[in-house]
């Protein structure tokens, strides 16, 4: 996918691996998108929103009712603009809100918005990823037409 001028939302969950979501975001302003960053509140414990706003030059999503401008729903107007949703790194926990449509943060609400391609790359340990329930929200996520990226170790 060309990614010049396309309107990509990354979403952040928290794990050890959110340091890495620096990257992907800084990767896809090198490339020419327009990046908007959904975090979850675990995300923010990890890592500062600010230095996703730096990368990305666009305002951090953290909260559906913290816009200060002229009242639009963000995960609406979010879900407009997107070519794109990438959720990295998909922790089990955002696995399982998208997988059973649960709307509880900013990130899973904006998930179940989108009418766009979805890119989720879970990261979670070994024994998690290989967890009965989590693997069936995998399968479910991938038969509803969600693109994973299988995780790696380390």
């Amino acid at each position: 996918m060309e990614l010049k001028n396309k309107t990509i939302i990354l979403g952040v969950s928290g794990c050890i691996a959110v340091h890495k979501s620096l990257d992907v975001a800084s990767q896809l302003v090198k490339q020419g998108a327009s990046v908007h960053v959904v975090m979850t509140s675990n995300a923010t414990r990890m890592v500062q929103p600010i230095q996703f706003q730096v990368i990305s030059r666009n305002p951090v999503l953290l909260n559906l009712y913290d816009s200060k401008d002229d009242w639009q729903p963000p995960h609406i107007s979010l879900a407009d603009l997107a070519d794109l949703l990438v959720v990295a790194p998909a922790t089990a926990n955002i696995v399982g809100k998208i997988a059973n449509g649960i709307a509880d943060d900013a990130l899973s609400t904006v998930a179940i918005s989108v009418h766009c391609p979805i890119l989720l790359a879970p990261a979670m340990n070994s024994y998690m990823y290989q967890n009965a329930f989590v693997e069936k929200n995998l399968q479910k996520l991938r038969k509803n037409g969600i693109n994973l990226i299988e995780p790696a170790s380390g």
